[in-house]
């Protein structure tokens, strides 16, 4: 199956045989991916954003964020491979990285389904393909069970907040607004131009009964739903927050993010 070795950019990558990949993370999700897939002792370096899985990140040296990286560590730690994510890092930064880095893994996953697609690349570029398939397995189980569920639910139309000041929300090109879809959560921004545009808010609430306030990549709380509410006319609709981890990461966490979705617009009334 030679197109599970080409990433998001259509780059070919080699099998590494046996333990020798050095591989730095650039990508929080990925990261956990890797740690999951079994690969933990060659990661050498990710982002301070790569916090999961907790107990064994903290020994992982970090190299800086996803928008901007200490070239200096980078390069200390001798990386034989870079994963990268198209909306997470920058082209700036994959341009560095090219000139210090042999192997770019570039990832771009736009759908949930993409997700094993995910896991069979980084499995067979790592050698760790039968636990890759078995990722597949248990997200195939679960998004089959979402599937038959999702017909029980009300359609919502959605308005899913990424940040503030300014207000960002997702487009329905987005690997979020596909998530919500799943439990038929349909997002109410479709901006072809911008995946993750600047709302007219006055505008896009008349057209959202649900107003999700994600935890990341800005942390809201229930303070900052309270005050939504008294900003903003939102009577009739319900306003609250979300686990963005669970609806944004892809990777392993995607199939928590599936059984978490099921059961958040299950609850959502």
């Amino acid at each position: 199956m030679p197109e599970l070795f080409r990433d998001a950019v259509g780059t070919e990558h080699k099998i590494v045989t046996g333990d020798a990949a050095r591989i730095v993370s650039l990508v929080p999700s990925i990261t956990e991916l890797l740690f999951d897939l079994d690969l933990g002792a060659q990661v050498v370096g990710r982002t301070q954003f790569c916090v999961h899985p907790a107990e064994k990140v903290d020994n992982v040296p970090t190299v800086g964020g996803t928008k901007k990286i200490n070239l200096v560590k980078f390069r200390d730690l001798k990386p034989t491979h870079v994963i990268l994510n198209i909306d997470e890092n920058t082209k700036e930064i994959a341009a560095d990285l090219r000139k210090l880095v042999p192997n770019l893994i570039v990832t771009h996953p736009l759908v949930p389904r993409d997700n094993l697609d995910l896991y069979r690349l980084i499995g067979t570029i790592f050698g760790r393909l039968p636990k890759a398939e078995s990722l597949c397995t248990e997200f195939e189980t679960t998004f089959r069970s979402v599937s038959t569920f999702a017909p029980r639910l009300p359609e919502r139309r959605v308005l899913y907040m990424i940040w503030k000041d300014p207000w960002m929300t997702v487009s329905r090109n987005t690997y979020i607004a596909r998530m919500l879809d799943l439990v038929r959560w349909r997002s109410v921004m479709d901006d072809p131009k911008m995946r993750y545009p600047k709302p007219d808010m006055a505008r896009v609430l008349k057209d959202a009964d649900l107003v999700l306030l994600s935890s990341e990549p800005y942390a809201f709380t229930d303070d900052d739903v309270a005050a939504f509410k008294q900003s903003y006319d939102t009577k009739g609709k319900i306003v609250r927050t979300i686990d963005g981890a669970m609806v944004s990461w892809y990777g392993s966490r995607a199939i928590q993010g599936l059984k978490y979705l099921r059961q958040t617009a299950a609850e959502t009334k």
